[in-house]
């Protein structure tokens, strides 16, 4: 599945850096992933889901808080609320870049930060906590020795997880505005809540003061045996399955399933193509009457790969022209021709390197086209199926000269 290096700007307009792994197919729905407090995107956890969600049609982007992994800026200048605008940012990247994201996921604190992004974002349907607490100042217990020290000290160096941070009062004192779970009661967006009864980490009871604030519809599902960090690899690919299974009941509403993109498409024409956007980069949907296809260029020319680009559709349909032609002929004059494959290759070359070309200082487009028949054909007959090649409407089109008429439409 394609993987794509994220790089947008946090509000301060420092770089902040995430992965988004899209599906090899459709794409069903856009999803923004939020990783634990202190954690990074590459948390395995996240990765798993993330790329689970992927092979299920959902495209998630896990991105790195300001001052935390590859993301730049100071994490002794953040808190809670910086890391919700963080949130924004990245939602605001995705609807730039490709689409408003439809599902938030948060793991741990990062639930916490969904909860409190979710109403800024009217595109969400959707709301996911793994393992979260109800409010963010359910961490100051993590803090309890340095708040001491923060009366008489700008910064204090703390040991979370093994490695060290420098934290500021201002960020303990944030965490008071998160105290409430007032925004929970006021989400009006489905929400399912993953929380496993043993985390040592997590307190179940903040599970159920959430569950509790929540309206209708909220789903709560128990992850038994799992730790906090779901560090075995069943326990986050089963998250993944449930979220998205329980996910789709509500993707509908923003015409992201398969039966929502059947009623959006526009009526198709006999003899007719459309190609219309799926993202703000060079992902294109083509439609004819009863076929789609998906174009697109390769992610180191800035696209996500998730289809043919141009020129490859270009050879592509000489080549299955050729192919077609070749095949017509050969059951007509009842040949042995047992198989037929077509290889073929577009390059801009001068036309002076070009012998069967006009001698001119110009560049020109040559499509290299090798065919291999494979049967039981005399030399006469291989003859004949080259001249035939070359006379299938596509190669004629293609040889010929070609007006392009454009226009504006409404």
């Amino acid at each position: 599945m394609p993987r794509i290096e994220a790089v947008f700007q946090n509000s301060q307009g420092e770089p902040l850096t995430g992965l988004l792994e899209m599906p090899s197919g459709a794409i069903k729905s856009y999803a923004l992933f939020a990783h634990c407090f202190t954690c990074s995107k590459d948390n395995p956890a996240a990765a798993r889901i993330a790329l689970a969600l992927a092979a299920r049609g959902i495209a998630v982007l896990r991105f790195d808080f300001t001052g935390l992994g590859t993301s730049k800026g100071d994490f002794a200048n953040t808190n809670f609320s910086s890391n919700v605008q963080d949130l924004l940012a990245a939602a605001s990247y995705l609807e730039q870049q490709y689409a408003a994201p439809a599902l938030l996921i948060g793991h741990s604190l990062g639930g916490s930060a969904v909860l409190a992004a979710a109403q800024d974002l009217p595109s969400v349907s959707a709301v996911i906590t793994i393992g979260a607490p109800a409010t963010a100042s359910h961490v100051k217990h993590l803090f309890a020795d340095s708040y001491l020290k923060l009366q008489d000290q700008q910064s204090v160096q703390v040991d979370l997880g093994g490695r060290s941070f420098n934290i500021r009062r201002q960020f303990i004192d944030d965490l008071e505005k998160y105290n409430s779970v007032t925004h929970i009661g006021g989400l009006r967006k489905a929400l399912l809540i993953f929380h496993a009864p043993l985390d040592g980490i997590v307190s179940i009871d903040e599970a159920a003061r959430i569950f509790t604030a929540a309206k209708h519809p909220k789903s709560f599902v128990s992850l038994d045996h799992a730790d906090h960090m779901l560090s075995n690899p069943q326990d986050s690919m089963y998250v993944a399955e449930v979220l998205a299974a329980w996910a789709s009941r509500y993707l509908k509403k923003d015409q992201t399933s398969d039966r929502q993109e059947e009623t959006a498409r526009p009526p198709v024409e006999e003899g007719v193509v459309i190609v219309r956007e799926r993202d703000k980069k060079f992902t294109r949907e083509i439609l004819t009457q009863h076929h789609r296809l998906i174009s697109d260029e390769p992610t180191a020319l800035g696209g996500s790969d998730l289809g043919l680009n141009p020129y490859e559709l270009l050879l592509a349909a000489l080549g299955s022209c050729t192919s077609m032609t070749l095949r017509m002929y050969a059951n007509h004059k009842q040949l042995d021709l047992q198989d037929i494959q077509v290889e073929l290759q577009h390059s801009r070359i001068h036309a002076e390197d070009c012998v069967d070309c006009e001698k001119q200082m110009t560049l020109i487009d040559v499509m290299t086209r090798n065919i291999r028949l494979t049967g039981n054909l005399s030399d006469q007959q291989r003859a004949r199926l080259l001249e035939i090649a070359n006379k299938c409407p596509v190669h004629k089109t293609l040889q010929n000269k070609i007006h392009i008429n454009t226009n504006l439409t409404n």
